[in-house]
């Protein structure tokens, strides 16, 4: 707003072409929903109306882009949400790609949905779509977690799946991912989210699409799946833990407002968990998500009130679920700090791993993301099997060949890919009570375990800095910076390893070539600075590694890890003045 000559504030002007956009956009939306709420914002901006005017600014300020983690962002109209006519245009691309790019008569195309606000529309209009356009089509019955449909799409032998979920992400929020599978797959790929070339021949034929209110729409033709496909999965999964092996543990569940209680409460029960309490509070779906300010339980605060709980209940175990329960987290009473934390996601990723070689004989090659933990390395090759490390999430991570288990540092694990070949937080929440029940039979804790593998391997301690931005701009800028000019040092150790992943990661890992810059000292601190693929940040991990000396007791352990948390907190503030954040 400017002043006028009489000394008032003129009102803020629409721009015309912006107008006519939004008025296109109203005329092709086939929601009444969304066509009603655009139509409202755009008289509020023609008023003058700041924040309407800012509010059409962004959702026509480009258009989700569909990559390799589908398409995720903010519901509303318009090309930059997430709406029927974008996800309208996303199915019909994707049939297009089946039926022409790969030229797969009749595909078979397996379709989920989480409870989230919009999520079972827009997986009927999915259906509706890809049925009209001559593939074969089932679709869940009920909303369901994620891993049901990674599961489906090599259980049923689909070409395809597709999940309307956003995970983690805020109430706000929504999103679509894509798997590949039977006939669109190579065996290492089926039921795997999709990687270039696939996401760049599919985001093209998404761009041919003509207007949304011209796709064709079947009104029947799908076939519902229902229970049947549960009951199998549980079925697969819950051959996992060993029967004979001891059940007795106290365990506390949390849903976090997701699909995911359900599933996870049949499996323990199924598997001999019989003392499980949960979190009533976030037990049943609700796309609200009243009790937390962000659905992670990473997230600060998400997980307290599975704490208070396992607190009162005197629990051995928390386990916690995102809400599409695809994440697992895990929470246990460390005798360092006198309370409960929870496990880090490389913590658990190490005693999933070390479990399931010592307990279950996996034999195979074991995946890490390029950002997770080295420590996993050691343990595997100290068994005398393979350590594979991968570009950062699981459509990178489950293509490892021979893969038999793998994870990610954000609490994502895969533990049967011949199962479920993705993260799947059920399958790995039975792993995690198998782990809790043993060391209780066994007059232990998986602290315990832990500073054992620390003894034999070195205590490797893992952190964040996750700088959020609002321009987007920023974080190529920090990138350029940190190239130029990238520190010297690490925690006063000089760095002996500086590479730039997008030229490939020959030296140190051997990938292909990625967004990201990874720092190696002498000391072995190692730091991997990239930006997030699914947030609007410029993500740093950390990792340093300590000797821990033989015979070391406990309370000279709970020195060397609180030693190793002020090295973090150290390596934190020097890579913020390295990216100029100081």
């Amino acid at each position: 707003m400017t002043p006028d000559d009489g000394g008032t504030t003129s009102p803020a002007l629409l721009d015309p072409a912006l107008h006519e956009r939004a008025e296109a956009w109203i005329a092709d939306d086939p929601d009444p929903a969304t066509r009603a709420a655009l139509t409202s914002r755009l008289e509020q901006a023609l008023a003058g109306g700041e924040s309407a005017i800012e509010e059409i600014t962004d959702a026509f300020s480009g258009e989700l882009e569909f990559g390799t983690a589908g398409l995720r962002g903010k519901m509303g109209p318009g090309p930059n949400r997430m709406n029927r006519a974008v996800v309208s245009r996303a199915a019909r691309g994707l049939a297009d790609h089946l039926l022409g790019d790969l030229s797969l008569p009749e595909p078979l195309v397996v379709i989920g949905y989480d409870a989230r606000c919009n999520s079972q529309d827009f997986a009927r209009a999915s259906a509706a779509i890809l049925t009209a356009a001559g593939c074969r089509v089932r679709l869940l019955q009920r909303h369901g977690p994620t891993p049901l449909v990674a599961f489906a799409v090599r259980h049923l032998e689909a070409d395809a799946g597709i999940v309307v979920t956003a995970s983690h992400n805020p109430p706000a929020d929504n999103g679509y991912k894509v798997y590949l599978g039977g006939r669109a797959a190579d065996a290492n790929g089926r039921g795997v989210q999709i990687v270039p070339p696939s996401d760049g021949q599919i985001a093209a034929r998404i761009a041919a699409v003509g207007p949304a209110s011209a796709i064709p729409l079947a009104e029947t033709g799908w076939e519902l799946l229902g229970d049947q496909l549960r009951e199998d999965y549980l079925a697969a999964i819950c051959a996992l833990p060993d029967p004979d092996g001891p059940r007795q543990v106290r365990i506390v569940h949390t849903g976090m407002h997701g699909v995911g209680t359900e599933t996870a409460l049949a499996a323990l029960a199924r598997t001999g968990f019989a003392e499980v309490r949960t979190v009533a509070e976030q037990a049943d779906p609700d796309p609200d998500f009243p009790t937390v300010s962000f659905p992670n339980p990473e997230e600060p605060g998400a997980i307290d009130l599975a704490l208070d709980l396992a607190r009162t209940a005197e629990a051995d175990v928390v386990i916690a679920h995102d809400p599409d329960a695809d994440r697992c987290a895990a929470a246990v009473h460390d005798e360092h700090l006198g309370d409960w934390r929870m496990l880090t996601g490389d913590e658990l990723g190490v005693l999933l791993g070390d479990h399931l070689i010592r307990r279950h004989g996996y034999e195979g090659v074991m995946a890490r993301s390029i950002v997770s933990s080295r420590w996993l390395d050691r343990v595997v090759q100290s068994a005398g099997l393979e350590p594979a490390a991968t570009l950062t999430g699981f459509k990178w991570i489950t293509r490892a060949p021979g893969i038999v288990y793998g994870y990610e540092e954000a609490i994502g694990y895969c533990v049967l890919p011949e199962v479920v070949r993705d993260k799947d937080g059920l399958s790995a929440a039975l792993v995690v009570a198998e782990m809790a029940a043993l060391a209780r039979a066994e007059g232990t804790t998986l602290i315990d375990r832990l500073d054992e593998l620390a003894a034999e391997h070195g205590l490797f301690a893992t952190s964040q800095l996750s700088i959020r931005v609002e321009d987007l701009a920023a974080i190529p800028a920090m990138m350029r910076q940190l190239r130029t000019a990238p520190p010297t040092q690490l925690l006063g150790s000089a760095v002996t390893t500086t590479e730039d992943l997008s030229e490939g990661s020959v030296q140190t890992t051997g990938l292909p070539p990625t967004e990201g810059l990874l720092l190696l000292s002498a000391e072995d601190t190692r730091v991997v600075v990239r930006p997030s693929g699914t947030e609007p940040k410029l993500k740093c991990y950390l990792e340093v590694v300590q000797h821990v000396p033989a015979g070391t007791s406990t309370a000279e352990m709970t020195r060397l890890r609180s030693r190793s948390g002020e090295r973090l907190d150290q390596l934190q503030g020097e890579l913020r003045e390295a990216l100029g954040q100081s």
